[in-house]
């Protein structure tokens, strides 16, 4: 009996082993492994979308980029400045500018005959000051540009939905036709959507970094109108007069503090005028107030609450819309 079972069970082993080699792949199996061969497929694109998107939108640190970082408290707001501003500047060339001007100032102090502490002390405000002061400049300027300007892009963007192009195509007529930093901004959300990116992540990221409640309104504008439907050709175009009577109105908030602000800024500098023209008629007299304890607590102090004034002036004729 065992003698006979044996080969039964060589026979029925080896038959086995046939259907298996002669059946082929499993539909099964074959269509799990088409599956996972799109998975990373898919996988691999977005991830070299992602790679694009990260060379386009952030620019590669240098060594002295990296280097400054590390002491900067805040390096990640201070890119997003430069990055307002729409000049190519990175963190590195920005520390490197600070500890230029601070160098040559406290140096033209030291030559002069300023006192040693006083030097430093000058040349770390003015070197630390002055390029925030002309980073801040530069962005109210370029953001005063764009909204200027802004409402034209909406009226165009209007004319385009009703010559019936998609709101992808009037976007690129934008970026094309109008200068300046609107065009700019339109045209990086263009090169986003290039590559991949969706329309609300580019408006949201050019709404991130512009900070402008005119852009805002645009992108809510946008994306209420694919939640609920309608008319975006009028929607826009409401919105665009809604941006110029904002306009006429800060206006005219402008013309009725000029007044106020004129006055603070003479009163303000009155004390600066006064002290530098004493200091070229009498520099020795002048001078007490770098070496004399009582006169530096007492220059301080009027340094303080001039400061204090002027911030609450500041406050009394600057109105939100």
């Amino acid at each position: 009996m065992m003698q006979l079972l044996v080969p039964m069970i060589g026979g029925a082993f080896t038959l086995l082993l046939l259907l298996l080699a002669f059946s082929g792949p499993s539909t099964s199996k074959a269509q799990k492994r088409r599956l996972d061969g799109v998975r990373e497929r898919h996988g691999r694109f977005n991830m070299s979308v992602e790679d694009k998107m990260r060379r386009i939108t952030t620019a590669q640190d240098t060594r002295i980029d990296s280097f400054a970082s590390r002491f900067l408290p805040n390096p990640a707001l201070l890119k997003k400045r430069l990055a307002m501003t729409g000049k190519e500047w990175s963190v590195g060339q920005y520390a490197i500018t600070n500890v230029g001007i601070a160098v040559v100032f406290a140096a033209l102090l030291l030559v002069k005959g300023a006192p040693f502490l006083l030097c430093i002390f000058g040349g770390l405000m003015v070197g630390l000051g002055l390029p925030h002061m002309a980073i801040g400049y530069l962005i109210k300027k370029r953001i005063k540009q764009f909204t200027v300007r802004f409402p034209d892009a909406i009226e165009l963007l209007v004319r385009g939905l009703r010559a019936g192009l998609p709101i992808s195509e009037t976007l690129g007529v934008v970026s094309a036709e109008l200068p300046g930093p609107v065009g700019e901004e339109f045209r990086l959300i263009t090169d986003k959507m290039k590559i991949g990116r969706t329309m609300e992540a580019a408006l949201q990221e050019t709404a991130d970094r512009l900070g402008t409640p005119e852009f805002q309104f645009f992108c809510i504008t946008l994306a209420i109108q694919r939640e609920t439907g309608g008319n975006l050709a009028e929607t826009l175009s409401n919105l665009a007069d809604v941006l110029r009577k904002r306009a006429q109105m800060k206006l005219k908030i402008k013309a009725m503090s000029s007044e106020s602000k004129a006055s603070a800024y003479i009163v303000g500098s009155l004390p600066f005028i006064v002290f530098s023209l004493i200091w070229m008629i009498n520099q020795k007299y002048m001078n007490n107030f770098f070496t004399d304890e009582r006169l530096m607590i007492a220059g301080i102090g009027g340094l303080v609450w001039m400061s204090i004034g002027a911030f609450i002036m500041a406050k009394m004729v600057n109105f939100e819309i």
